[in-house]
């Protein structure tokens, strides 16, 4: 049995996805925020000669995303320089691309998250997935206006001409950012929607994705769980179970990742942060990206639901996979050992 499969709890638990913002993140505002003191200090680590890296950690990572954009601010009146200018000339590698996140605004940060991700020869699916399958629309929403303030184009246009089949049908349909966003659960529509599902996959030869994606990407979060709870008393499988049996590839990948924010968004990017992680080197984007953009969310449920899963502390994992000061800004932003 899987963390996946405790369909129980799943009723009465806050979401992620409709929760205020910053309830459950470990990096909050700083009170008694003065930011002149941090733009001299920031200045006096950056201009000297070699940057003081511990300073700039100290407070780029303890303080919020909205503090960081006046800090930059006053930094660039005081300076006639952009502060995200100056760190990338004096860092480089991880640590700069740390830094840069931390001072871009978290909607800007997603789409310079898609930018690179669809770019380039050849497309990035899992960070397409994990992305649009893990934010609100208030977040998508945010992320389309910042691409196209950024590259002057359609976010959907661009993916259109990326993404294609029935992945590219139920990618582009998170990307409008359009999912019903209410808390309302019509029971009797739960229950028709988890036999429209068993009908289309599990129950016939061949499977009708379009009815999948139509309902996982549109229905509102506490009407899909009764959905998955009703389903799963209908087919005795878990919904998930039944897409990893009826579905491969890319649509494999996105539906099963929206299941799985549909129950729990911080265990299931607890498993992505785990999955770049194992084995043989770390993939750094990844593990930036979720730590940053989910430090002012719900970064402490991450770490959670990492320990309940792996056995281990993020933290502790982090301390083993990651070092220097990219390691010292990540163990800032994840905050205490669990």
């Amino acid at each position: 049995m899987s963390v996946w499969d405790d369909l129980d709890l799943l009723l009465d638990s806050p979401s992620s996805l409709t929760m205020a913002s910053g309830s459950r993140g470990t990096v909050k505002d700083k009170p008694n925020f003065k930011v002149d003191e941090d733009v001299s200090a920031l200045r006096k680590a950056i201009e000297g000669i070699g940057t003081t890296e511990k300073t700039v950690i100290e407070v780029l990572t303890q303080r919020s995303n909205a503090q960081r954009q006046l800090i930059a601010k006053a930094y660039e009146k005081a300076t006639g320089r952009k502060l995200v200018d100056d760190l990338e000339g004096d860092t480089h590698g991880d640590f700069e691309d740390l830094l840069v996140a931390l001072v871009t605004p978290p909607g800007l940060f997603d789409c310079h998250e898609v930018i690179k991700a669809i770019k380039g020869a050849g497309t990035t699916e899992s960070t397409l997935i994990e992305i649009f399958s893990s934010r609100s629309s208030r977040q998508i929403k945010a992320l389309s206006e910042a691409y196209l303030a950024e590259t002057g184009n359609s976010l959907i246009k661009d993916l259109q001409s990326e993404v294609g089949g029935e992945f590219g049908k139920g990618l582009l349909i998170l990307a409008e950012g359009k999912r019903d966003e209410s808390t309302h659960v019509d029971a009797a529509k739960a229950r028709a929607d988890a036999k429209v599902l068993y009908e289309a996959g599990e129950k016939k030869w061949g499977t009708d994705e379009d009815k999948f994606i139509d309902i996982l990407c549109h229905r509102n979060i506490p009407q899909l769980r009764q959905t998955l709870v009703d389903y799963k008393s209908i087919s005795k499988k878990t919904l998930q179970e039944s897409i990893e049996n009826e579905m491969s590839g890319d649509l494999e990948m996105l539906l099963v990742a929206v299941v799985k924010c549909v129950k729990n968004v911080p265990a299931y990017l607890a498993e992505v942060l785990f999955q770049s992680m194992k084995g043989a080197g770390t993939t750094e984007c990844i593990i930036t990206r979720i730590i940053v953009s989910r430090s002012e969310i719900d970064l402490l449920d991450i770490r959670g639901e990492y320990k309940k899963l792996f056995g281990q502390s993020l933290y502790s994992q982090l301390e083993s996979e990651v070092s220097g000061s990219y390691g010292d800004a990540l163990k800032h932003l994840c905050g205490q050992d669990d």
